[in-house]
């Protein structure tokens, strides 16, 4: 059956096309018109403008074309949905804000302390596995498909669970904490181990766990969440066996399945980019960490050395 019943506004949902084009025209008139009016601005980059772009093109993607309406009809394309939107599309924010407007949003009173706690590397990647994993939990799940305020709104905060978690990973911004190249290894190692149960959870399970994608009446319920109520009521659907052949055991698996491999992508490319940091530095302060090294190596050892 093709999604077109559903209707152009469920498939392509116009009022996001408007928000994030005023988002975007905001941005550039903050990088650009009137930046001059923030202490310390600096012109805007062709690299920042670029990825700021990228994540407004991903955002409407994720959850303005097709692909979100599928996601409530398949949990294969869910899982997809999420990978992308808390894997992805914060790597381009944070890249395409430049650090001078970072700066001035974080040092905004009360933004700072809470800002500087929720992206503390342990804090970070805990706090967003938690919020992926409890997502997930087949019950709560359920509950948020069918309340549509609950769901924008624990979405947003997993969204945010994502930056916190790149943060230290993609800062480079002036007098921020730095996490060292090593321990940023350690940490994307960490992030991929810790998300892995909720994943294999899903991949192994022998029975489907959501409800909101294997009975019928509460699959309708989840649907109002991106489909107009008017066109709901028009229709006379079984359930998501309509729209696909696979099974809801299969459709579960594969969204698992996917899920990690998309991550462990994303997460290879991220190291790959920290290896080619760490190499460069290396490079070009090899006299200055010879010397430090030099230093640490007389304190401990005074005289013998």
């Amino acid at each position: 059956m093709p999604l077109s019943i559903f209707g152009f506004r469920a498939m392509w949902s116009p009022g996001l096309i408007i928000v994030l084009v005023f988002l975007t025209i905001l941005y550039f008139l903050i990088t650009m018109k009137w930046r001059k009016d923030f202490k310390n601005s600096l012109p805007l980059k062709k690299g920042e403008a670029i990825s700021f772009l990228i994540a407004m093109l991903l955002v409407y993607t994720v959850i303005g074309s097709p692909i979100d309406l599928m996601s409530h009809i398949m949990f294969t394309m869910h899982m997809v949905q999420m990978a992308l939107l808390l894997l992805l599309i914060p790597i381009f924010i944070i890249m395409g804000i430049p650090n001078w407007l970072w700066k001035t949003v974080i040092n905004l009173p009360y933004i700072k302390p809470i800002f500087h706690f929720m992206t503390k590397p342990i804090f970070a990647i805990i706090f967003f596995v938690l919020m992926f994993s409890v997502y997930h939990l087949p019950i709560l799940f359920d509950y948020i498909k069918l309340h549509e305020t609950l769901h924008s709104l624990y979405t947003f905060i997993l969204f945010l669970s994502a930056l916190f978690m790149y943060w230290p990973l993609l800062n480079t911004v002036e007098d921020e904490p730095k996490m060292k190249n090593l321990n940023k290894l350690f940490y994307i190692i960490a992030n991929a181990v810790l998300i892995t149960p909720a994943c294999a959870l899903i991949i192994f399970s022998n029975t489907p766990f959501y409800a909101t994608y294997t009975d019928g009446a509460m699959w309708m319920k989840a649907m109002a969440l991106c489909v107009p109520a008017s066109t709901l009521q028009g229709l006379t659907l079984s359930g998501p066996e309509l729209f696909t052949s696979m099974s809801s055991l299969e459709d579960q698996q594969l969204g698992g399945v996917l899920m990690k491999i998309i991550q462990e992508i994303i997460f290879a490319v991220v190291l790959g980019r920290v290896f080619i940091t760490w190499y460069r530095d290396e490079q070009e302060n090899a006299d200055q960490i010879t010397q430090d090294a030099l230093k640490e190596r007389q304190r401990l050892y005074g005289n013998q050395f």
